[in-house]
């Protein structure tokens, strides 16, 4: 089992043994996994190799890509603004971001390109991997747009063009990039290691990211387990998987927005770019601490306000329908994407976070960002074997252990 270093306050010993438990049934290489309560850590660990080939050690500093777990910190950075009076999430966007409007896009409220149902999610002309690092390019496709639907009446997630919707919000009212405003605002008042847009001199810091082998030997025995975890009849689940996952699907081209392969998100050229949707590189301390710090003081600092944490919290996706669904199976995919502005709620059991209260942003991969405001809890995982599951195990059963430490 590789070596674990960190510590574990007394009565956090299951949340330690779990995470001891995914190094030794091979479930991670590299790992992080940190708990906050009332502001204080309680779990911080960390362990493995950042670096297989070169063997090197998963030390405290070290920090990981954390893919999609970023939309959680893109997001705090707009209500931030609101809770300041600086942004109106119910007014239109074309209030901040006049260009916007084209296209029949000006009556889309800022909310909607929170919640996911701004009919943006994906560009439907190209936008190559360069344009889309140099932002300008990928706004400007944005803005020359047509919604895909009926802004408000569908969801799809946004994947990709989240993160630049978002944040050219955020730029045009700070005249600051979105990563310039984690940091300043939020990174830096928190003494957070988290970057959306990694500093070349952090590189050395930096876990290797690895693909885990694929958990299914076959279509059909993912249909299987998707069918049980959703508790779908299997020819129900198979058609999900299909027409929601399958290749060609609205879902897929939202993530392949900007041009993004696998070998462009392992390039220094990605890392350095700001991908608000999608790369931000931290280590599981500064989730949790972040987390935390929506929920209770953290070292004397709260991030963001009671009324503004419940006010972002709200389910948005109950009330609309997931776009290029069969009207057929629209009924079971009401527990595929249960969104707020900007966050997961908890979804049992294929987002499953703290309690009934708890909101956060997984990231594919693995990694976990999540708050409880009932048991202000701030909680952090993030790994470098990157899995392919539908449910992560590790994080899921993480966070379980916290759940049982709370009694």
């Amino acid at each position: 089992m590789r070596n674990i270093d960190g510590v574990v306050e007394n009565g956090w010993e299951l949340v330690a043994d779990t995470f001891r438990a995914n190094f030794r049934e091979g479930k991670d290489l590299g790992a992080a996994c940190c708990v906050y309560v009332d502001g204080r850590a309680v779990v911080d660990l960390w362990g493995g190799l950042a670096d297989r080939a070169k063997k090197r050690p998963w030390e405290r500093d070290t920090v990981v890509a954390v893919a999609s777990t970023t939309k959680g910190a893109t997001a705090m950075c707009a209500h931030l603004l609101a809770e300041r009076g600086q942004l109106d999430l119910d007014a239109p966007v074309i209030r901040y971001w006049p260009e916007f409007g084209a296209a029949g896009k000006e009556e889309i409220p800022v909310r909607y390109l929170l919640s996911h149902h701004a009919g943006l999610a994906y560009v439907d002309t190209t936008v190559t991997f360069e344009e889309a690092c140099a932002w300008e390019p990928f706004i400007r496709a944005l803005e020359a747009q047509k919604p895909l639907w009926t802004p408000g009446t569908e969801h799809l997630y946004h994947a990709v063009t989240y993160g630049f919707l978002v944040g050219e919000v955020v730029r045009r009212i700070t005249g600051r990039s979105l990563g310039t405003f984690f940091a300043e605002e939020i990174a830096g008042p928190l003494g957070l290691s988290a970057w959306i847009g990694l500093p070349e001199e952090i590189e050395t810091r930096l876990a290797l990211i690895e693909a885990a082998p694929f958990p299914y030997n076959s279509m059909e025995d993912l249909v299987a387990d998707f069918a049980k975890l959703m508790r779908l009849d299997p020819a129900v689940a198979a058609a999900l998987v299909k027409d929601v996952y399958g290749p060609g699907s609205a879902f897929m081209k939202a993530g392949a927005a900007g041009g993004l392969t696998e070998e462009n998100v392992q390039s220094r050229t990605y890392r350095a770019a700001e991908f608000p949707a999608a790369n931000m590189f931290t280590n599981a301390r500064s989730l949790a601490r972040m987390y935390a710090a929506t929920v209770s003081a953290v070292d004397g600092a709260r991030l963001l306000q009671p009324d503004t944490v419940a006010a972002m919290s709200v389910v948005q996706t109950d009330r609309t329908r997931m776009h290029g669904v069969p009207a057929e199976l629209l009924p079971y995919t009401k527990n595929l994407f249960r969104m707020s502005l900007g966050f997961w709620r908890a979804t049992p059991p294929i987002h499953a976070l703290l309690g009934p209260a708890s909101f956060g942003h997984p990231g594919s991969g693995g990694s976990l960002g999540a708050a409880d405001p009932e048991a202000r809890v701030g909680f952090g995982y993030v790994t470098n074997l990157w899995a392919a599951a539908l449910v992560d195990p590790r994080a899921i059963g993480l966070t379980a252990a916290v759940r049982k430490c709370l009694g």
